[in-house]
């Protein structure tokens, strides 16, 4: 079992990756080898529409026809079984590394046939991470539920089934005291990131162990765990 992990945060030691690492904790700890990229280290665009993918002729269906420094971390994901991706949320969506790695992923395998079809080659189940400073209420007023669910069902392209959990109203600063924003609370975000954060930690482990032994849960099950 081969599981791969992709962080769309500029940062390696903070939130999303934090989630990340514990999902491959828990991947290892059912057997898996597992891979993490950072995406920010990686030289690489988004679509440039050359629309290569979508020839007759082209030689690797489903994968992008672009060369650069994703191209390897595409191939390795077309051979994996699972695949976790993390992202926090800015300005109500992904990062701008993360959406670009996206196009990448997920326009190559899609056909202008009925129904859009899927080319892809491998067989990949998929989870989505996302952190962000907003608690739970304000994400399903401003209807980020709705984007998540988007890139849930484009995922299941890859072949295999999808499912995200989400980390809400986490800690941003190190001393609060040191910036403007003043429309939070130092005092509850430390309780959030005390209490909450570690329960956020374990279903991020769960689903990278759950993940790796070939499991997906029920809707129902994935809604008392706190998955979607």
């Amino acid at each position: 079992m081969k599981v791969v992990a992709i962080n769309g945060s500029p940062r390696k030691k903070w939130n999303t990756a934090t989630l990340l690492m514990k999902s491959l904790e828990g991947a290892k700890s059912a057997g898996a080898e597992v891979e993490l990229f950072h995406l920010y280290d990686l030289t690489y665009k988004g679509c440039t529409s050359c629309l290569l993918c979508k020839r007759k002729d082209y030689k690797n269906p489903g994968l992008c026809a672009m060369k650069d420094a994703l191209t390897t971390v595409l191939k390795k994901i077309e051979s994996c079984d699972v695949l976790i991706l993390g992202s926090p949320i800015y300005i109500g969506n992904v990062t701008g590394e993360m959406r670009s790695f996206l196009e990448r992923l997920l326009f190559p395998p899609l056909t202008y046939t009925p129904g859009y079809g899927s080319v892809y080659k491998g067989k990949v189940s998929s989870a989505f991470i996302y952190s962000m400073g907003v608690p739970e209420e304000t994400m399903r007023k401003t209807n980020y539920v709705g984007i998540f669910d988007a890139f849930k069902n484009r995922l299941t392209m890859l072949g295999g089934t999808s499912e995200y959990m989400t980390a809400n109203d986490t800690f941003q600063f190190d001393d609060y005291s040191q910036y403007v924003a003043t429309m939070f609370d130092p005092e509850h975000k430390a309780k959030v990131k005390s209490e909450q954060f570690p329960k956020d930690c374990r279903k991020a482990l769960e689903i990278g162990a759950r993940l790796a032994k070939g499991g997906s849960g029920t809707p129902e099950q994935l809604s008392e765990s706190g998955l979607h």
